[in-house]
């Protein structure tokens, strides 16, 4: 369970907290003890917060009914712009359409690495969950020890391992006319691009052809703005973790699951 991250108690009647680079000012009513501060942000009133330490350990938002494990969270909420609720509206429709269609793929790699990383492990699942293509992938490269500590996949486990090269075919039958989804898209499709330079031998035609083979889609953006955390530093929504494990399937199905809990 939860805890709220300090003594409340012990806070005082006024506070100032910086909230991605801004300045919040958090005043207590005088007419109460209770752990409740009122957020102002350059003298403009922001909304109402409420400490839940002895019963879930979270920070109530009192405008939006909310509760957050972070007071800088419950913060983000309360600065969200007068077009959150569209902008929910057209991520929860996005994610439904995704879900309604047939066409719907959801892929996630593991890789050696963080920057120019190569395929280590591949999940692919269709709309349901259910596991098309589950596979460690010999890299023919090095597999960076901070990408090991995420994942636990190290070189000698893919020793006996298909290439990407020997995959190839059976992802091309699954991933050609669908819709692929996945969580940080751009990192994904960029290590098939990068497989496929290789494989194709810097044949810039035949790796466009196979990466057009497909249309992409990228959850991350609407997750964050269904999610509503506003950052006044970037002026957006704030990027918002998937969560799970470093494990390609389990990953697709932790992305269903976040896509579904959107969509309603």
């Amino acid at each position: 369970m939860a805890t709220v991250e300090f003594d409340v108690w012990d806070w005082g009647h006024c506070l100032d907290r910086v909230v991605d680079g801004t300045p919040v000012q958090l005043v207590r009513p005088s007419d109460t003890e209770r752990p409740t501060w009122v957020a102002y942000e350059n003298t403009g009133y922001l909304g109402t917060v409420h400490a839940q330490g002895d019963t879930c350990g979270t920070w109530h938002v009192q405008t939006v009914h909310e509760d957050h494990v972070r007071l800088e969270d419950a913060v983000r909420a309360l600065r969200r712009p007068p077009t959150w609720p569209q902008d929910r509206h057209r991520a929860r429709h996005w994610a439904r359409a995704c879900l309604n269609d047939p066409r719907l793929l959801i892929i996630d790699i593991q890789t050696t690495g963080v920057h120019n990383a190569w395929a280590l492990q591949i999940g692919l699942t269709d709309r349901h969950g259910t596991a098309l293509v589950d596979e460690l992938v010999h890299p023919h490269a090095e597999v960076e020890a901070a990408a090991v500590a995420l994942h636990g996949i190290s070189a000698a486990r893919t020793t006996t391992s298909p290439a990407f090269s020997m995959l190839l075919p059976e992802l091309t039958g699954f991933m050609a006319g669908r819709r692929c989804l996945s969580y940080n898209a751009a990192f994904d499709r960029g290590v098939l691009e990068r497989e496929l330079w290789r494989h194709y031998k810097k044949d810039h035609r035949q790796v466009q052809a196979w990466l057009q083979k497909c249309t992409w889609e990228d959850a991350m953006r609407p997750y964050a703005a269904w999610k509503g955390l506003w950052s006044t530093r970037h002026r957006t929504y704030r990027y918002q973790p998937l969560g799970g494990v470093y494990e390609a399937v389990a990953n697709c199905r932790r992305l269903l699951s976040t896509m579904q809990h959107i969509s309603h």
